[in-house]
This record gives C-alpha cells, structure tokens and sequence, in this order.
C-alpha cells in the first residue's frame, strides 16, 4: 500500500505516521530522513543536494525526485510506503506519479490530516517552558498547577519566539497556502481522503484504518 500524508503543522501527523506504519508493516519515509541518508552515503544525488544546501539554497526538484526514486526502489518499499513530506508542490507530485509509473506502481491513498487553523494555533501556541529546569509545559494538555510557574522549581515560565501566536499563526498561513494547490490536485485525482484531525488520537487513527482498509 503506497500512500501519501499530508496535515499541517500541529495536525498531528507525526503521531498517526508511528501508527500506520506499525499497523501496515510499511517504511516511513520523509524527506529529511532520505536527504540525511542520501548526504551520509554520498551518492551521487545526496552530494549534489548537499553542495545546494551548503549554500543555503533550495534543492532542485530533480535532484529531489532523484534521491525519491533510489528511496522508493529499495526492498523495504516492496509492500509500500508512507511519504511524509513529499511532494509539496504539484509539479513535485506530478514527477512523483511520472517516477512511480516507471517502477510499476501507483500512489493508493492521500490522507490529509484536518484540523481548522484557530485550532492548530491554539494547539501549537499553548506550550510554556521552565528557564531552570527546562520542564515543558502545555496550557491546554499539561498545565502547570500555578499558571505561568513551574511545579517542580517555582520557575517563571516563558514561551519561546516559535511559538507566539503571531509567529505560529504566519507560519500556518504560509503552510495552507502550499498545501492547498496539492490538496486540489489529489482530490482531481480522486485520491484524497480527508480526516478530522480535531478527534481523539485513537478515533483518528480508526479512521484513518478504515479508510486504507477499505
């Protein structure tokens, strides 16, 4: 089974990744794994993203689809994948559907993880951290027992820049904009199957289930 996972940031992608791939005993595969891999091996391709990503430039798609293609072509892909990561664009897609033609196989599933994005910011805006100790804290999931102090050294808590509403709230904007061309595209190709992110982990997790299974 091959499938793509989309959701954006605090969706709670990384969450139900860990779980599709232990339920359907298939390789988790993103891009940063397969560029690491790529760049400590040294082929041919890694190296050439690196001498790209030394000089902080973006990595061409060929290069990209490249290092995708000696990715999905190794034997632990024999009974599918979960792309995390990748494609982001739709012309990325597109070379990922033209890549996977040439090895006989096709993407099954597009799951697109849900989630409103006042949600997501309420999410991803709640986490407090200790100066002394470095505990963390989430005002909505693991609130301190005094608001604003830490439970173990009565340290002042203190969010850092990534996770002020304005920084959190640009950050999301810019992710939906990238992620709607891709989600269009998916869904022409009646691959896309959206699931709300915004249940418990389990219930979307059953969904999810359901819908590889079906």
């Amino acid at each position: 089974m091959n499938i793509i996972l989309m959701g954006l940031p605090g969706a709670g992608k990384g969450t139900q990744a860990e779980r599709i791939v232990k339920e359907f005993d298939i390789p988790h595969i993103s891009t940063g794994d397969m560029f690491r891999a790529a760049v400590k091996n040294e082929t041919p391709l890694g190296l050439e993203a690196k001498s790209y990503m030394d000089k902080g430039l973006l990595v061409p798609d060929e290069i990209v689809i490249g290092i995708v293609r000696e990715r999905l072509a190794m034997d632990d892909c024999a009974k599918g994948f979960l792309l995390d990561g990748f494609p982001r664009t739709v012309p990325q897609a597109e070379a990922l559907t033209a890549t996977l033609k040439e090895l006989g196989r096709e993407i099954d599933h597009v799951i697109n993880i849900n989630v409103r994005r006042e949600f997501l910011i309420e999410r991803l805006t709640g986490r407090w951290i200790c100066p002394i100790c470095g505990a963390s804290y989430h005002t909505l999931f693991n609130p301190p027992k005094e608001a604003g102090v830490c439970d173990k050294d009565g340290g002042k808590l203190f969010q850092r820049d990534d996770d002020k509403p304005e920084v959190v709230a640009q950050r999301l904007d810019v992710n939906i904009a990238q992620a709607q061309p891709l989600i269009d595209y998916y869904a022409e190709q009646g691959l896309l199957r959206n699931i709300n992110g915004e249940q418990d982990i389990q219930v979307v997790f059953a969904e999810i289930t359901s819908v590889l299974r079906g």
